[in-house]
């Protein structure tokens, strides 16, 4: 017993002198490479699909948008809560009036909520819609004015609204009935973040479409960007709650069921003016395909700045996303009618966004 124990405790002893003796020279040399060449392919395998991506997308904004491809007079323009609110005055109204005359805009979105998470929508947070839908018929015969109404939607880590709630969804549809009674011309709706291929999403619009239609009122909504990529939308779902994209497919479903889609073709943390602008075309021919020729499709304009990793306002300039719109517009459908672009937003907009929107788009 000993013996064999104290051979153990040898044999032990010589194991951890092993153990603990230097390595090799020429080992650590090799573990060094390895982790250079290892770091090196992580790199280039982020790097390359990267540079391929934003190549592509220069390229993209390349050559000359196709004669006739402005403005059709089918634009809209996003308004914020104030207009509605008690804020806004005539002079107000008269100094948008001017603002607009001689542009291609048709509809005015004008924030009328937000909802509440239940569908319900209190009166008092639009006290001075009746006088601004009458205000903007006087002063901008044509000229519809839709509202806006929007809320954030539940996910497993937030509060927000419930679609898949049937008495929700019911409560949004008296909510509209509610705005349409006061004299909005229709319905413009932003609910955010929407998945990809939400059927309860198509549920609400056919319903909403049935009271719109019943009223010769018009039903919009504000829409995803869509894949980029094929299944984008489903690759970005293993990592986030919260995907940026719609499939083609789901944008298409959405189109059908509504008189006007607006693309929100904006926060895109595209780097420079010409990927953004490239990436604007590449979204403006993805919905063209799939938007119906009696459905009007509209492609957002940032028409406010900020710089953050999602929007560089160096880079998301309206002069390159109405260049970006004129390409796409071009190369899908150039003659296409039922096409405009809307601007987001009002209160936030400079003199210089206004101008690249008349100068490039209007003409």
């Amino acid at each position: 017993m000993d013996r064999t124990e104290g051979t153990t405790r040898t044999e032990a002893a010589a194991d951890g002198a092993a153990q603990d003796a230097p390595a090799p020279r020429g080992e650590g040399k090799r573990r060094r490479r390895w982790i250079r060449r290892t770091a090196l392919a992580v790199v280039l395998l982020v790097l390359v699909p990267l540079l391929s991506v934003l190549t592509a997308l220069r390229v993209n904004y390349m050559g000359d948008p196709a004669d006739g491809t402005q403005t059709r007079d089918r634009d809209a323009l996003w308004l914020g809560h104030a207009w509605v609110d008690g804020r806004k005055k005539d002079a107000d109204v008269t100094a948008l009036a001017r603002r607009l005359k001689d542009t291609g805009i048709r509809d005015l979105y004008v924030h009328s909520g937000p909802l509440e998470h239940d569908g319900t929508l209190p009166k008092s947070v639009y006290p001075k819609a009746r006088w601004f839908i009458d205000a903007v018929h006087e002063k901008l015969p044509g000229v519809r004015v839709q509202a806006f109404l929007g809320d954030v939607l539940a996910s497993e880590n937030s509060e927000g609204m419930l679609l898949n709630d049937p008495d929700t969804r019911a409560a949004v549809v008296r909510s509209a009935r509610q705005v349409l009674d006061t004299g909005y011309e229709g319905i413009h709706l932003d609910l955010e973040p929407m998945p990809s291929g939400d059927r309860d999403f198509l549920a609400l619009l056919d319903a909403l479409r049935r009271e719109t239609r019943s009223r010769d009122a018009q039903l919009s909504v504000a829409a995803h960007q869509i894949d980029p990529l094929p299944a984008l939308h489903t690759v970005f779902g293993l990592f986030t709650e919260h995907p940026k994209w719609w499939s083609q497919e789901f944008f298409g479903q959405v189109a059908r069921r509504v008189d006007q889609i607006a693309v929100m073709s904006y926060d895109t943390a595209q780097p420079l003016e010409s990927t953004y602008g490239g990436y604007v075309a590449q979204q403006t021919s993805l919905a063209l395909e799939v938007t119906p020729p009696s459905t009007d499709l509209l492609m957002g304009l940032p028409f406010y700045y900020e710089s953050n990793f999602d929007h560089w306002g160096h880079a998301e300039t309206v002069p390159a996303a109405v260049r970006g719109v004129r390409l796409g517009l071009s190369r899908t459908d150039a003659d296409r009618a039922n096409f405009g672009v809307a601007l987001y937003i009002d209160f936030a907009a400079t003199e210089a966004d206004w101008r690249a929107y008349k100068e490039d788009w209007v003409r």
